[in-house]
């Protein structure tokens, strides 16, 4: 699997991008920078979205990204917890604030296809095996495992506080894609809101070997732009303290599992 990060801070500048990963060109998780990070025949040849929970820097190139394949007569699928299902089509595509791409034509077919996952079913999605697994936010909130032939799997928590021990406890992967919001000095904001710092991803880092054992590659995302050289400092402490690797997405950052 191909995995390429359009989006890995929590605020957009020129040269940021809010949550939003690609894989295979074909599978995107959460949709903050799915217009924005591609370009035009990229984003036709996205075939299902997966949104992890309702806030705006998570959906926010859905309605742009349902324009161009609506002006190229094609479409695509979004799945996601029935809660940010509700969000999105009486909020972001109401035909009030912008069009109702999730209703279906004359033909029956709807521009987004719009699907309810339900937690630790696993659903076949373009060749690959995906699983919700319920994360901590202030919101109702999913991340997914994403499998596919041959055994490799990566786990994209999307927004995440504390409290991964049943995630962990459920499912095991190659890699984990998890978010760290902020430096330490603000684990109070992260414990509150629920997110992470350094400080928090190792306790739940060390849970994870306690339970499966072993700890896999970790790629950070969520950063806020403005603290990053702390945060950054911060992850290479914890790094080195539990001898893993532990890296930092940017936009544009390719890797494969």
């Amino acid at each position: 699997m191909k995995i390429r990060f359009l989006g890995a801070h929590n605020t957009e500048t020129r040269d940021t991008r809010l949550s939003g990963l690609l894989t295979d060109g074909v599978l995107a998780l959460d949709a903050g920078s799915l217009a924005s990070g591609l370009t035009l025949s990229e984003q036709l040849n996205i075939k299902a979205v997966l949104v992890t929970h309702q806030h705006y820097d998570h959906v926010k190139d859905l309605p742009l990204l349902g324009m161009n394949h609506f002006l190229n007569h094609s479409s695509f699928d979004v799945y996601c917890l029935a809660e940010t299902g509700d969000v999105i089509s009486q909020y972001l595509m109401d035909g009030n604030l912008y069009s109702e791409f999730l209703k279906k034509n004359g033909k029956g077919k709807a521009v987004i296809e719009l699907h309810i996952v339900r937690p630790y079913l696993q659903t076949q999605i373009e060749g690959y095996s995906v699983t919700p697994v319920p994360v901590s936010h202030g919101v109702p909130a999913v991340g997914y495992l994403v499998s596919a032939t041959g055994g490799k799997s990566f786990f994209y928590t999307g927004d995440t506080g504390r409290g991964l021990s049943d995630c962990f406890e459920r499912i095991s992967s190659n890699l984990l894609i998890i978010e760290v919001t902020s430096p330490n000095e603000y684990i109070d904001f992260c414990r509150e809101k629920g997110h992470l710092c350094p400080a928090l991803l190792k306790e739940e880092l060390l849970r994870h070997r306690k339970i499966l054992g072993y700890i896999p590659d970790v790629v950070t995302v969520h950063m806020n732009y403005t603290l990053e050289t702390d945060i950054r400092e911060e992850l290479r402490e914890v790094s080195e303290e539990l001898g893993i690797s532990i890296s930092m997405a940017f936009e544009g950052k390719e890797l494969e599992i």
